[in-house]
This record gives C-alpha cells, structure tokens and sequence, in this order.
C-alpha cells in the first residue's frame, strides 16, 4: 500500500432509502456474507473457533443467522453503502 493514499468514497450520506429498499438491505447482507463464505471455502478455508491464517480457520463460517451482531453489521453496512451508491449514481432500482 503506498503511503499517500487516502480513501476518498462518495458521500451518499444525503442519501435516504425507501422502506422497501431497506429490507433489500437484509437480503443483499446475507447474501454478501454467503458470497465471502463460499469463496473462502473454496480457498481451502473451514470454520474454526478462531481465525487462524495457517490452518485456514475462521469463526464466522457459519449461517448469516447464526453470525455475532457484529458480523451481520459489517455485511449490512456493506450492502446499505452499495445501494446508497447506486441511489447516488442516479440509479433507480424496483421490483417488476
């Protein structure tokens, strides 16, 4: 990582979702979080109760549901930010 970089995401914090959207949010995290688990286990990764980057063992290989709190946030606040961007962009999502 070079030594000058300085993140510089969108400001989408003038941004408010529909009630609608925001249950999409719940979706897209656990889905996020299937996506990250999948690939993880195809890296060769098992769950394990602690990470542990040698024997490739991680605690939250586990179901969306059964993720600490804390874990369910960052992949919520994963998938909020990437509608909020979209919202920003211009975008406009609905359900056909």
């Amino acid at each position: 990582m070079k030594k000058n970089y300085v993140p510089q995401p969108m400001d989408t914090s003038d941004i408010q979702l529909t009630e609608e959207l925001n249950v999409l949010v719940e979706q897209m995290a656990k889905n996020v979080h299937e996506v990250w688990a999948q690939s993880r286990m195809e890296q060769g990764w098992t769950y394990g109760e602690e990470r542990n980057d040698t024997l490739k063992q991680h605690p939250c290989l586990l179901p969306y549901e059964e993720l600490p709190e804390v874990e369910k946030a960052y992949d919520r606040d994963t998938a909020l930010g990437t509608l909020k961007l979209i919202c920003k962009l211009g975008f406009k999502i609905s359900r056909d």
